[in-house]
């Protein structure tokens, strides 16, 4: 289903006459999941009245300290007590809701937030008003993570002090590289007992607490491959214990083999559930890149896709094909606005005019070629994969053609990780932006060639830095490729009918044969206007399906 509110703008007019109205959509009513409205317990902290402790003040007289109040009588304020109720609001930032029992009296209240950040401030409380026996303050902290916050009150009339404690993780996830590793292959048994998963059954996944990967991690990065295929479907990624939901991840034809990226947040008992939904056996491959934690660590910053490779002409690496069994490293770091001292990369990886079957595999420099692969190819085939990896010492990363011929290898940039960047991730419940099949939602039919499709996602968010999506081609008419890039233009611009046309991209996200489906994970970037552009860049129209799964934050 389309998210409610969505829907066509209508009377948007083109600056170039010569080219066909942009198809757009309005913002979708995004579930974010945080806030006191917010039913999630992951994002909500309490620490009720009874666990006040109350201390009468030194005295004036002697300075010594105040016995707790069990053992000194205040008469004035006897009853003196505080609870505290916590709730995430964005990425880094909390509310603090302090709730007050207290004869009429004014107080003064300190709260220690737990990184060496404090505030002061005076309240009355009048208990003929109900709104002024409850404080509420927000805050926002410079690294996601797990604090606790102190809340001191006094009462100088009545001679008597209040203090509660509550333990708060700030909602956002910072990103662990991880070198790559397989944890699933069903056709060896790694990580699950060998054998096919059976049809509309699934297989877990172990992540947290395996290897080197901790317990209590918030999502995790994992290449999932299905092959074996015998009947077209596809494959559904979700934390264990929840309901599956009904977007997909990977999508796959009778006697394919495809690859694709995922963003998966990982179940309390630390499994990811790979679902088959198709009507035959599938094996499934499940290699890790890097987990997402409340530890700070990583954040994330998308850029405008750039391209960095192309072994067609030389740019990255020497010209001509990487050859079979043959390796390319390339610098990262320092490069068309990519920082130095970065932990890993967001790339997408292109392989064409491959001569035989193959796969590549994408790693960090200087280190061992690992038996996990990125994608998978056949000959003749043009196929596109996201690749999330870290970054060597050097600041680069190598390609390895597993391969025993040439082929040809590109690859973008979309983003980096690294300390000094904000971006912590916010997974949110699988939801499907955009179908073109669905004419209840969606009046204007396949994507247009050469045409794009815009989302005003965050226009009106700036901290939103970036979408972690799943975009998918079918019912393709011909072959072509998809970008995904900010747009350049203002979501007045556009109700005013006075966008410009932008230049099209020359990156590619996802790459497609005429009759093809093919998924790949897109990390979009918001730009300067949080509006979202999907390019069709071929000659024929398509259908587009795009599914959300979560965003990266700044505040």
């Amino acid at each position: 289903m389309v998210a409610a509110g969505m829907g066509l703008i209508p009377g948007v007019a083109q600056a170039d006459p010569a080219k066909p109205d942009a198809q757009g959509m309005s913002k979708p009513d995004l579930d974010l999941g945080l806030g006191k409205a917010s039913k999630s317990k992951e994002h909500s902290f309490t620490s009720p009245a009874d666990r006040t402790v109350r201390k009468a003040l030194p005295s004036a007289k002697t300075g010594a300290a105040a016995a707790p109040q069990a053992q000194v009588a205040v008469a004035g304020n006897p009853d003196l007590a505080i609870g505290l109720n916590a709730y995430g609001t964005s990425a880094h930032s909390l509310e603090l809701d302090t709730a007050f029992t207290s004869v009429d009296a004014t107080l003064e209240v300190t709260i220690d937030w737990g990184d060496q950040k404090t505030e002061v401030v005076s309240t009355t409380v009048d208990n003929t008003d109900e709104k002024t026996t409850t404080l509420t303050k927000a805050h926002t902290y410079a690294e996601v993570g797990a604090y606790t916050v102190k809340v001191t009150v006094k009462d100088v009339a009545n001679n008597v002090t209040a203090t509660n404690t509550i333990a708060v993780v700030t909602p956002g996830s910072d990103f662990t590289p991880y070198a790559p590793t397989r944890l699933l292959d069903t056709r060896n048994g790694t990580g699950a007992p060998a054998g096919t998963v059976q049809p509309y059954s699934s297989t877990r996944v172990k992540v947290g607490g395996n290897g080197g990967i901790p317990a209590g991690v918030t999502a995790v990065v994992l290449n999932v491959t299905v092959t074996d295929t015998n009947s077209d479907g596809h494959i559904i990624a979700f934390p264990e214990g929840t309901e599956r939901p009904t977007t997909s991840n990977v999508n796959f034809k009778a006697r394919q083999t495809v690859p694709n990226l995922v963003i998966v947040p990982v179940g309390k008992s630390g499994y990811v559930e790979l679902a088959n939904r198709s009507s035959m056996p599938v094996n499934l491959i499940a290699d890790v890149t890097g987990y997402f934690s409340h530890s700070a660590s990583s954040g994330y910053s998308p850029i405008t896709p750039s391209r960095f490779v192309d072994t067609r002409d030389g740019l990255g690496t020497v010209k001509g094909q990487l050859g079979g069994r043959k390796t390319f490293s390339t610098q990262i770091s320092g490069l068309r606005g990519v920082p130095q001292g970065i932990s890993a990369v967001a790339l997408n990886v292109t392989v064409t005019n491959p001569k035989e079957a193959g796969h590549l595999s994408v790693f960090p420099g200087g280190a061992a070629t690992p038996t996990a692969s990125n994608l998978n190819f056949t000959a003749g085939q043009t196929i596109a994969n996201s690749v999330i990896v870290p970054v060597g010492a050097d600041g680069k990363i190598s390609v390895f053609n597993g391969a025993w011929a040439g082929t040809d290898v590109i690859v973008d940039v979309v983003g980096f990780y690294s300390t000094d960047s904000k971006g912590a991730f916010l997974p949110l419940a699988p939801e499907r932006l955009l179908d073109t099949r669905d004419p209840a939602s969606w009046g204007d039919g396949p994507l247009g060639a050469r045409s794009y499709i815009y989302m005003p996602l965050s226009y009106d968010d700036p901290a939103i830095s970036g979408f972690v999506m799943n975009a998918t081609v079918t019912n393709t008419q011909g072959d072509g490729f998809l970008t995904v890039t900010p747009d350049p233009n203002s979501m007045d611009d556009y109700v005013n009918g006075t966008e410009d046309w932008p230049t099209p991209p020359n990156s590619s996200n996802l790459n497609w044969t005429r009759g093809a489906t093919v998924p790949n994970l897109v990390q979009a970037s918001t730009g300067s206007t949080g509006i979202v552009d999907f390019w069709n860049q071929g000659w024929d129209d398509t259908d587009l399906i795009v599914d959300l799964f979560g965003y990266y934050d700044t505040k």
